[in-house]
């Protein structure tokens, strides 16, 4: 894609590499941000699912597994493909349409409506070439050429290979050009704020839907499954099954009677491209003056604000600020909602996973290992969510203010952080397993395990905020202070299997009061010690605005000898 830009315009080679940068919120990063290493830890990540995935394929050969086992897995990697590619749609849900800055910038500028939309698609299409390149390298190879050598040899592995590859494209483009449709229908037919509005409630939903269907979406791997009356409608409303149809009779494996999924992936694909295709060409010559004209938000008549107050005068100032830079910001209800939204359905998961015959039902009677899992899980997505919406600012241009009305000392602020992140991601999942726990019986170890909880709850609060000397939104990002390689794999190796022994221990404890009384006192312990040592280096902090990078002095041993030594001979 890089080179094919060379031959381009100048001017279209200039916006590429603009658009191409601002995939990231650049508005919100520190001056000191390096954007593309940022993007190359997501690759990393995406490369090393790959290779897990080829792995998969070591073990249908040498275990001499049966066809089930394939088609399980070529719908897992369809879904997950599918999946990188609707968060990424979410996450850059307006980068594709033109906004006021475009407009503002572009338009005095003689650039025809038609370079700066190529330019914003480029950047966009680039993208998703890496995340389908990265995500599918080792899968890529290893799949076509296990599945095709029994089909005819190495043309039989040539083929599958092309199968394999169109497939994950058709099914990326098709996801992405749906969500490009569903933007533009919303742009065209609603005035600008309120299509604002909307969009912002589907964009959370779209997130959440992508992420529970992922999850909970059933597997149909046989013939006689896909058959069966009672899954047809699973899947004829799946695009999943549709586009494993579409490879299998690419490759030419799919039974006769099946061959309708193949024939609804194309014909999807050709209305989700003609869809998308028309709204942005309507949106970028039809609709710009609309977006100049109108206002995103207008003034509103202030209402007096009544109620009790939680906590002082800073306390309440603090929360009140981090409620409306949620309500008011996209950016940070989409961060808000990817943890949620990964956090409820692996709770979803658990809850089913753990439930006789693995069917879900949100009722239960009884308490069991997968709801203690589920609620620890949700509490834990829930502060580590906040935690990272706090870290992202709001307006940078705007903090001089805080800078300036600074009155009291720092520990003031970072006590009324706590506080905030408290009564924000404690508050509302312990109310809601406190709700979800009425259905239980007894009551009893439903109550003892709410203390646990929000013991829990206080001590995930503790542990996030260690450091945390700023005031929440209002502090630029630095992404290469957060490993996502680190924190992905640490969430599979350590995170998943502690969250199970957990639990298991917890469930056992409840019936049995020594235990429970000593797991308890271990908790506050630890609550009350990680409590202690962040007051005690919060009387010594300074807030700060900036995230600058660890300054390192790199020696290169040049002077050897006496010299090195401090001698003067």
């Amino acid at each position: 894609m890089h080179k094919l830009v060379e031959f381009m315009p100048e001017e279209f080679r200039l916006l590429y590499r603009q658009f191409f940068l601002r995939i990231v919120d650049l508005e919100a990063l520190s001056a000191h941000a390096d954007v593309i290493g940022y993007l190359g830890q997501f690759a990393g990540v995406f490369i090393m699912l790959s290779l897990i995935h080829a792995l998969a394929a070591y073990i249908y050969v040498s275990g001499g597994i049966q066809l089930s086992f394939a088609w399980h897995m070529e719908q897992y990697l369809i879904k997950t493909m599918m999946l990188v590619t609707g968060l990424f749609a979410v996450l850059t849900w307006d980068a594709t349409f033109p906004d006021k800055r475009d407009i503002y910038v572009l338009s005095p500028l003689p650039v025809s409506s038609h370079t700066i939309l190529s330019a914003k698609l480029a950047a966009s299409g680039f993208v998703i070439i890496l995340l389908i390149a990265t995500l599918n390298i080792g899968s890529g190879l290893a799949w076509p050429l296990v599945l095709g050598l029994p089909l005819g040899g190495w043309s039989g592995v040539l083929r599958c290979m092309a199968a394999y590859w169109c497939t994950m494209v058709a099914a990326s483009l098709f996801l992405f050009c749906s969500v490009l449709t569903v933007q533009g229908l919303i742009a065209i037919s609603l005035p600008r704020r309120a299509s604002l509005r909307v969009s912002a409630v589907l964009q959370l939903g779209a997130f959440v839907l992508f992420i529970v269907v992922f999850f909970l979406q059933p597997v149909v791997s046989t013939r006689s499954e896909f058959a069966s009356p009672a899954n047809y409608h699973l899947i004829d409303r799946s695009p999943t099954y549709w586009f494993f149809g579409l490879f299998n009779w690419l490759i030419g494996t799919l039974p006769e009677e099946l061959n309708w999924m193949a024939e609804r992936a194309i014909i999807s694909l050709g209305l989700a491209v003609l869809g998308a295709t028309s709204s942005l060409a309507w949106c970028y010559f039809r609709t710009m003056r609309k977006i100049l004209e109108e206002p995103d938000i207008v003034s509103v008549r202030r209402v007096a604000q009544k109620g009790a107050r939680l906590g002082n005068s800073l306390t309440f100032a603090v929360t009140t600020f981090s409620i409306r830079c949620l309500v008011r910001s996209r950016q940070h209800r989409v961060v808000l909602a990817f943890y949620a939204g990964i956090g409820f359905a692996i709770a979803l998961f658990c809850v089913k996973a753990t439930t006789a015959g693995g069917s879900f039902s949100l009722v239960t009677h009884s308490i069991d290992s997968g709801f203690l899992m589920a609620t620890a899980v949700m509490m834990s997505f829930a502060v580590v969510g906040f935690r990272g919406c706090f870290a992202l600012p709001i307006s940078l241009t705007a903090n001089w203010i805080l800078r300036t009305t600074q009155i009291q000392p720092s520990e003031s602020y970072i006590r009324a952080t706590r506080r905030c992140l408290l009564l924000l991601a404690v508050g509302p999942v312990w109310i809601g397993s406190a709700a979800f726990s009425v259905q239980l019986r007894p009551y009893g170890p439903a109550a003892l395990h709410l203390l646990v909880l929000a013991l829990l709850g206080c001590i995930l609060v503790d542990i996030n905020l260690r450091n945390f000397y700023k005031v929440p939104f209002t502090c630029s990002y630095l992404p290469g202070k957060s490993n996502v390689q680190l924190g992905f794999w640490v969430f599979i190796l350590l995170f998943v299997p502690l969250t199970i022994a957990a639990a298991r221990y917890e469930l056992r404890a409840l019936s049995h009061p020594g235990r429970y009384v000593w797991m308890v006192s271990v908790l506050i312990v630890i609550d009350a010690a990680l409590l202690i040592s962040n007051r005690l280096r919060a009387k010594e902090a300074v807030l700060y605005y900036e995230e600058n990078p660890a300054e390192v002095i790199t020696t290169l041993h040049l002077i050897s000898g006496p010299l090195r030594n401090g001698s003067s001979e």
